[in-house]
């Protein structure tokens, strides 16, 4: 047999490997997540499994990481108040089943929200509406890891081109360089025009920025295992951003078309409200997307994982890890292609914005 293939085949051999060890991991961590009780385990034992509740719980923002079994990662809480700023561990919760005597108030954590409860373990609506949660939690922190890895790929990159002058691309720099040619000649260079080199530090950190969270959220175990591009606050703000690059790019031509468009004017009344909305539109249609495809994802994975407890048959359980497996391989592309879709599109909506008309 020819070596190549050799190779490939102990590729193909190692990949499949890991990606059971990874599905096992993933199977594993979502049976025993809720056993870090074990009185309050063996109450759920003789209830029927939810996977509606358990799904949700996963695909969340929490103020703990958890990491396997009964180990979990409590996070720092950060709380702005009407009296002043609190700063303590969220081990203080003990999993949302103790209350936290703060300096100013008495806190609980009432489906992962931070509430203000009384002395009776009531929530204090009141004084709950007074507090602001600035908190470090899953997600927060993903998205600087994220960020990190991003630092990390950029600045080791740049060092590279500065150092290798005129030399072929080796390491790193040979990996990424495709990709960062593809998201100049696919996506800039056609949807952007001549101008399209201004834009090209966004563009690449709205790719590398959303592709990198993707990629680490199909990983069950740290760093992996969130869903911060399922996350509509994420995809909000980063839709938010296109928004304000695209407006503020905005050539004379772009807003004339919104206020002056091409049509009699006794239609104005009407065609000037549509444009404003369409300027709103375009980023809300992104921010939709983003979020619902990819929290889909995460929610079928599991889906399929709970097929195992809902049946508790030993034969399901090979059928279950199978399609999880093709789905896993299915969310790599998906990862690569919302990435490549939220960026072609945020191009594409610049390159209107700078577009000029010739007469």
């Amino acid at each position: 047999m020819d070596f190549r293939h050799i190779l490939n085949s102990k590729k193909l051999f190692l990949s499949l490997i890991l990606g059971v060890f990874l599905t096992l991991t993933t199977c594993k961590s979502f049976a025993i997540q809720h056993e870090e009780h074990p009185a309050e385990a063996a109450n759920a034992e003789k209830e029927a499994f939810n996977p509606t509740t358990a799904i949700l719980e996963h695909i969340a923002d929490s103020h703990y990481w958890h990491v396997i079994g009964d180990v979990s990662i409590p996070l720092p809480i950060i709380l702005f108040t009407d009296k002043g700023t609190e700063f303590f561990s969220g081990a203080n919760f003990h999993h949302g089943h103790e209350a936290y005597q703060g300096q100013y108030y008495t806190y609980k954590l009432i489906e992962d929200k931070i509430r203000v409860v009384n002395a009776a373990g009531e929530v204090d609506k009141e004084a709950s509406s007074h507090i602001y949660d600035f908190s470090v939690t899953k997600n927060v922190l993903a998205m600087w890891i994220a960020g990190l890895i991003l630092f990390i790929i950029f600045f080791s990159i740049a060092a590279s081109y500065k150092k290798r002058v005129g030399k072929a691309p080796k390491g790193l720099q040979s990996f990424i360089e495709p990709v960062i040619m593809f998201v100049r000649d696919e996506i800039a260079r056609p949807n952007i025009g001549y101008r399209y080199e201004r834009y090209m530090p966004v563009l690449l950190t709205i790719f590398f920025f959303i592709w990198i969270n993707n990629i680490l959220g199909l990983i069950p175990i740290i760093p992996g295992g969130t869903n911060v591009t399922g996350n509509i606050l994420f995809t909000f703000v980063m839709s938010f951003i296109v928004l304000l690059v695209v407006n503020f790019s905005a050539n004379k031509y772009y807003w004339k078309h919104i206020f002056m468009p091409p049509v009699p004017v006794w239609l104005y009344p009407i065609m000037i409200p549509v444009e404003l909305i369409g300027v709103i539109s375009k980023p809300f249609a992104l921010m939709i997307r983003l979020y619902a495809n990819i929290s889909a994802g995460h929610i079928i994975v599991l889906s399929l994982i709970s097929l195992i407890f809902i049946f508790k048959s030993f034969f399901i359980a090979p059928v279950s890890i199978v399609f999880v497996l093709f789905m896993d391989v299915l969310e790599l592309l998906v990862a690569f292609l919302q990435a490549f879709i939220f960026t072609m599109l945020t191009a594409l909506f610049i390159g209107t914005a700078v577009e000029e008309h010739h007469h």
